[in-house]
């Protein structure tokens, strides 16, 4: 007896075709990729590098003061003693420069800032019982910044900014010129570190360090440059005052993933 002819319909076929596809590249990926260690130790190590800083940025600031006159009679009507109040600034201002420039600075490490112009309200007390009568003036105002490279130089750049008669001296930043190699450093460091607890902790467990399977850098702050306020009237440096720099801490740290050795096929330990 012969047996009934099946005919398997075109869309059946395609199912058929592209289910086969689908396992054959499932299993070429799940081959392809490798699996991770189910055993391994994991680090994380810190290192802190202090660098000498090499450079400074220092701020000073020079101003001009219109006399004050009562609020209420002030009408803006001041141009003349605004222009006198300028050219006095300006004056100063180039003066402070050439004597900078003088003291050792180069003229692009400089910067004269922009002219600030701002109102100010006094309130002078009358010497009676009446209530104070609010004055009004203008201050005139121009920032200079400074950025030395020589930090030698400081003692004799601060002698000129007194000299000089600066209104006022906003402190002194010192930094690092160039960050990256103390940050290697400090780096490398972290990552020696790392390996050294990796390798007490596999020696106590009595277990062997194998290759590394993951290493990343952990997100620090970065340095903060060291900030040293001052005075003016302290700042003259003729009386044997001495500016040390101190020290910039640098830090780094890592977590780092090592694979166990002596792991079978299935991820498990071999004999013990």
């Amino acid at each position: 007896m012969p047996y009934p002819l099946v005919h398997f319909s075109r869309p059946f076929s395609r199912l058929v075709l592209v289910t086969a596809l689908g396992a054959a590249l499932f299993s070429t990926q799940a081959m392809a990729e490798p699996k991770e260690p189910s055993r391994f130790i994991d680090v994380q190590a810190t290192a802190e590098v202090d660098v000498t800083p090499d450079e400074a940025v220092l701020s000073a600031r020079l101003w001009e003061l219109t006399p004050a006159v009562p609020q209420e009679s002030d009408r803006g009507h001041q141009g003349d003693e605004l222009a006198e109040a300028r050219g006095q600034l300006e004056d100063r201002a180039a003066s402070l420069v050439e004597a900078l420039e003088a003291a050792g600075l180069d003229s692009d490490a400089i910067n004269a800032g922009s002219l600030h112009v701002q109102q100010e309200v006094l309130h002078r007390p009358q010497g009676n019982d009446d209530a104070p009568v609010p004055m009004v003036r203008t201050r005139l105002e121009r920032p200079i910044t400074l950025s030395i490279a020589d930090l030698s130089s400081v003692p004799t750049i601060l002698d000129a900014l007194t000299k000089a008669g600066v209104n006022s001296l906003d402190g002194i930043t010192y930094g690092l010129a160039d960050q990256s190699a103390a940050d290697d450093k400090a780096l490398s460091q972290a990552l020696e570190r790392a390996r050294a607890k990796a390798e007490l902790m596999a020696d106590s467990l009595g277990v062997e360090l194998g290759d590394v399977i993951n290493v990343s850098e952990l997100t620090t702050q970065g340095y903060q440059p060291r900030m040293m306020a001052m005075r003016a009237e302290a700042a003259d440096s003729s009386g044997g005052a001495e500016y040390r720099p101190g020290s910039i801490t640098i830090d780094a740290g890592v977590n780092v993933r090592w694979e166990i050795e002596g792991q079978d096929g299935n991820g498990n330990g071999g004999e013990q």
